[in-house]
């Protein structure tokens, strides 16, 4: 199953577009919604590591779909190693979907980028950001922890970006829970220079 925040968005987005369409005094605005939609796709997204400081050897490559990983199975996204406390930034611009304290993740952010791609910042020691904030590359959203599940273990920065609309492509019917790979991007293809 994908991520409950790529569900209820898909979910959200189908059902508006199908109530505006069905009802003919608003059906012209099911239309701007595929605008939208399309306009989404076609944003650029640029990229930077988002740690301060870090570089590419402060992550394994290997460690994205990682398995066995505790109760996720697998592991859906990379762990970039830091001091606790230095900040965690954007990796692109958008929108803060969420702020939450629990759960695996901890205190996390979630920030709705370009391409309709969510960008999840978990384990962070605090949070600098609150819904619905506008955020640009760089902008910063918190500060690199252990909390969630990571208590106990050395600080960093679980960052995984998800997407609501399958990239069919991505399927792996090797992989452990491989099929789930179609929702879940690898952040190291667009963090590698």
């Amino acid at each position: 199953m994908i991520t409950r925040t790529t569900r209820n968005f898909l979910t959200t987005l189908i059902t508006g577009f199908f109530w505006l369409f069905f009802r003919k005094k608003y059906r012209n605005y099911s239309i701007f919604v595929l605008v939208v939609l399309v306009v989404g796709f076609l944003l650029p997204q640029p990229m930077s590591i988002p740690v301060q400081g870090a570089t590419t050897a402060d992550w394994d490559v290997n460690s994205f779909w990682a398995y066995p990983w505790g109760s996720s199975i697998t592991h859906k996204g990379i762990d970039i190693f830091e001091e606790k406390g230095t900040p965690v930034t954007a990796a692109t611009y958008g929108i803060v979907v969420y702020t939450h304290e629990g759960g695996k993740g901890g205190k996390s952010v979630m920030v709705l980028g370009p391409k309709w791609r969510f960008h999840y910042y978990a384990h962070l020691d605090r949070i600098d950001a609150f819904p619905l904030q506008p955020v640009k590359m760089g902008s910063q959203l918190g500060t690199v922890g252990d909390t969630g599940n990571a208590k106990g273990k050395p600080p960093h920065l679980h960052y995984a970006i998800t997407t609501p609309f399958p990239y069919l492509g991505l399927r792996d019917t090797e992989a452990v829970q491989g099929w789930k790979k179609m929702f879940y991007l690898n952040p190291d293809r667009w963090l590698r220079p």
